[in-house]
């Protein structure tokens, strides 16, 4: 019996109601839960996520400690500003990671069967999303950690960090959506690249490397519009000064829609496997 017709394990099969329709939370769940396996078995789509910021913190914040040195730069530590960054990098690629899985899921044949379980449609996108907060969960903490370790310091207590796990959690619902949308749209692994490369320049086309006020030419317009960049203001503001609403709601607004739009353009895409 072939992988992909040998039956569900019993912890992997959505539960369902006694009408024979899954509920939404339990088969959501359930997908987590073998998503979060997964990770031992295909370790590359989620490690890269965990690795790749911590290299981006030491890199960063050794190679460009002179910019502190610039008039107004916000800090005096180098790891305060780059930190936060590498911390939205990672939660970014956790989405991509899953967008990976589902892409070996589809050329697999697997998800067939998940498409074919009786369960809502919308638990095939909200498993893989509770499993991308789950690994964001894992790397916000690390990248912090490690950051805390090359000299990062909040400077507004410990309420610093919210704004930090609010901007990993809401960029992971971006690259989830965006992942899963081509995931579904290229149904190989040509979409992968495509994650990769959009999720990446669209975040160094910020306040990524510099403040704005610093910024000449071309790239000072594309990051002043670029929505990321409010999302990297609120990652950083609990490291940069005090936690203020007028700092805040740009990029909560940023995430909401965004996100909005990711997720739409994920269930489209899930619809147009039914064609």
């Amino acid at each position: 019996m072939s992988t992909v017709d040998a039956p569900l394990p019993t912890a992997d099969r959505p539960m369902a109601s006694a009408s024979g329709v899954t509920h939404t939370v339990p088969a959501a769940r359930g997908m987590a839960i073998r998503s979060l396996r997964n990770i031992r078995r295909l370790p590359s789509a989620f490690l890269p996520a965990l690795l790749m910021p911590i290299v981006q913190c030491i890199a960063f914040s050794g190679t460009f400690f002179a910019i502190t040195q610039i008039p107004g730069f916000p800090t005096d530590r180098s790891i305060n500003w780059f930190m936060p960054l590498a911390v939205v990098m990672g939660s970014s690629f956790a989405g991509i990671g899953i967008g990976l899985t589902t892409v070996r899921d589809l050329e697999s044949g697997f998800y067939d069967r998940l498409r074919m379980a009786p369960a809502p449609r919308h638990s095939l996108l909200l498993g893989p999303l509770l499993s991308a907060w789950a690994r964001v969960l894992v790397v916000v903490t690390v990248v912090f950690l490690v950051g805390m370790l090359l000299g990062a310091r909040l400077t507004s207590g410990i309420l610093g960090l919210l704004p930090l796990y609010v901007s990993g959690l809401g960029i992971a619902v971006v690259s989830t959506g965006w992942a899963l949308g081509l995931a579904f749209r290229f149904r190989d692994m040509r979409a992968a690249a495509i994650m990769q490369l959009t999720l990446f320049l669209s975040l160094f086309l910020t306040t990524a490397q510099a403040p704005l006020d610093v910024m000449e030419g071309w790239l000072y317009h594309v990051a002043r519009l670029n929505p990321l960049t409010r999302v990297l203001d609120l990652a950083r503001m609990g490291f940069l000064g005090e936690l203020t609403w007028a700092g805040t709601w740009p990029g909560l607004l940023a995430l909401a829609v965004l996100s909005a739009l990711a997720m739409i353009w994920a269930r489209t895409g899930l619809n147009r496997l039914d064609h």
